[in-house]
């Protein structure tokens, strides 16, 4: 129970973190670097929040032990969580989404900045740029993912799938 309430407490925490550098912050500095700050806050905000489902589910014997690793804790939350509670497949997508932002990010050979966005290259020069206008659109993705997970700590999962099916999605990915 511990875990969950720090998880929730942690995903909340970055959330407002990442809300502040965009919109106190960053107008004032007008330093594109700080997009990456505010990217890396949120992607630990969804990590976080999805965690704290994880330990409720967890605490609530629905799931078994599960690594604390984000790609444990990504699949585990795509194929065994998501669908229970009827959440919105877009958040699973998104999630992805700001992951591979920043392994992009965290593997370029060159990022700049450039009128005003960090652009980031990768090994084929191919270029994502990082806005203030990109940011604030994952700002309110994210806060409307974290809040939609967070609300699940107070349901019941109306899906429950069998220990049969869960083994079956597990042997089609190979884990």
């Amino acid at each position: 129970m511990e875990r969950l309430n720090e998880s929730r407490d942690k995903a909340i925490k970055k959330l407002q973190i990442a809300d502040h550098m965009l919109t106190q912050t960053y107008p004032k500095i007008n330093d594109p670097k700080l997009l990456l700050a505010v990217l890396e806050n949120l992607f630990l905000a969804l990590t976080n929040a999805m965690a704290a489902l994880l330990h409720h589910e967890r605490v609530n014997k629905r799931i078994e032990d599960f690594a604390d690793t984000f790609d444990a804790k990504y699949n585990l939350f795509k194929l065994s969580v998501v669908d229970c509670y009827g959440l919105d497949r877009d958040h699973v997508s998104f999630i992805a989404e700001i992951k591979d932002l920043l392994v992009s990010h965290r593997k370029s050979p060159v990022e700049f900045s450039r009128n005003g966005a960090l652009v980031i290259a990768d090994d084929r020069y191919q270029l994502t740029a990082l806005t203030a206008a990109s940011m604030k659109e994952n700002l309110a993705k994210t806060k409307t993912a974290v809040n939609d997970i967070l609300a699940c700590l107070s349901k019941t999962p109306q899906n429950i799938p069998q220990k049969a099916e869960t083994d079956e999605r597990w042997k089609e990915l190979g884990l």
